[in-house]
């Protein structure tokens, strides 16, 4: 069943959109990239939603193109059954291997299941494979900065002390989050340096790239960056 999927993704390549994101995701080999734009994606993972081929697709791991991967993240978006859809994200983790894949993956089935989702999101930011742990913050920031916030959330995301660039940055892009939402709760990270100063300094400048900071806020992490400074 794989391989009609593979044959109808490899119909719908364009080698512009291909070239354009073996640019935007480093380490895509050309024979990992087919070229399927977005809203082609979507709509083939409409059609296939609750089918048999579906459902042997996402057991057919791993896959062999960038395409399939951000496939089996759309069928898995629509998953249903929250523990079925836990089942098959943990399938699926170890196979994840660039940022796209692992930031297009968020099933809608986690919203209502925020207890248990905490409990594996514990798991999955103390993971050693990059990718489950970046997912483990996506997750973390997704469901956990806005009703469902406490400041044992902040102090989850800052015990994590790792070098490499995608799990920073996935730590950067919650804390810069974080500020956005909860202000008063996130800004003793950076003003008392909580956080592994190259992690800091992303965060800082995802902060003031960010349009949910406000200026206010922005000027008053630029003044705090400043007398830090000297």
């Amino acid at each position: 069943m794989e391989e009609t999927i593979r044959a109808r993704l490899e119909a719908l390549a364009d080698e512009k959109y291909a070239a354009f994101q073996m640019k935007l995701t480093p380490g895509l080999g050309r024979e990992e990239v087919i070229g399927v734009r977005m809203p082609l994606l979507r709509k083939l993972a409409k059609e296939l939603k609750g089918t048999k081929e579906a459902a042997d697709f996402l057991a057919a791991l791993p896959h062999g193109t960038h395409d399939e991967n951000i496939l089996h993240d759309l069928l898995l978006n629509e998953e249903k059954d929250f523990a079925a859809c836990l089942e098959k994200v943990g399938a699926f983790l170890p196979h994840v291997g660039n940022w796209a894949v692992c930031d297009s993956l968020s099933p809608k089935i986690f919203k209502k299941h925020r207890t248990e989702l905490m409990e594996r999101i514990r798991l999955w930011i103390a993971a050693e494979p990059v990718y489950t742990c970046r997912f483990g913050f996506n997750m973390l920031m997704g469901h956990f900065l806005g009703e469902d916030f406490g400041p044992e959330v902040l102090a989850l995301a800052a015990t994590v002390r790792r070098e490499e660039y995608y799990v920073r940055m996935g730590q950067a892009w919650f804390f810069a989050t974080a500020l956005a939402k909860q202000w008063d709760a996130a800004l003793p990270y950076l003003t008392e340096r909580r956080l592994e100063p190259t992690t800091h300094k992303m965060t800082v400048r995802k902060a003031l790239e960010s349009f949910r900071v406000t200026e206010e806020h922005k000027a008053f992490l630029r003044e705090t960056e400043r007398n830090a400074g000297k």
